[in-house]
């Protein structure tokens, strides 16, 4: 119990249920509507009464400065993984997407079951990008792209997929852009 640093006490959020296994070290973070596992490489004290955990480190009996170092980053990652957790569990997270050049245009259809995306970026050819399961995407207009859903990280590695169909230039400024994204132009060559 003296290995606990008081800026590693997590709050648990309301309407968030939280099952730990203490031998096999795997914490599952649950929601009505949502649930991931987890995979811990440090104690926790669980307290569910106070609505608190405890991140501690693993004692050990002799250990190094170096490697004293590496478990306090570790600990710390633990940490910041299980607020991302928690945080994924209680909201949704949106990102917006703005496509940039003449022409260039989004729409969505669907398929079956499957959801897609059709893009046209001034390429010869169409693009077309299928939407995983536990995400929505809306166009309000042409050149605008929404993508909903549940897990930041998720969010935002699909958001970023889609910025790479097309990355802006940085002579024209053309290209898929996020909307709080500005580029500094180049000056082309001068004659």
């Amino acid at each position: 119990m003296n290995n606990i640093i008081k800026k590693h006490i997590l709050k648990i959020p309301k309407n968030t249920s939280i099952y730990y296994c203490s031998y096999n070290q795997i914490i599952i973070v649950s929601n009505f509507k949502y649930y991931k596992i987890f995979k811990l490489k440090t104690k926790l004290i669980v307290k569910k009464a106070q609505k608190i955990i405890k991140v501690t480190r693993i004692p050990f009996l002799k250990i190094s400065n170096n490697y004293q170092k590496k478990l306090k980053a570790i600990q710390a990652t633990q940490v910041t993984l299980l607020k991302q957790l928690f945080l994924d569990s209680s909201s949704k997270f949106c990102k917006k997407l703005k496509l940039v050049g003449v022409g260039f245009r989004v729409s969505t259809f669907e398929i079956l079951t499957n959801n897609f995306l059709h893009f046209k970026l001034g390429y010869s050819h169409s693009i077309y990008f299928k939407i995983p399961k536990n995400l929505k995407t809306f166009c309000m207009k042409s050149n605008t792209l929404f993508i909903v859903g549940d897990s930041y990280s998720f969010v935002t590695q699909i958001a970023a997929l889609i910025k790479s169909l097309k990355i802006p230039e940085l002579y024209k400024g053309k290209g898929i852009l996020y909307t709080t994204e500005k580029i500094i132009l180049k000056e082309g060559k001068k004659v």
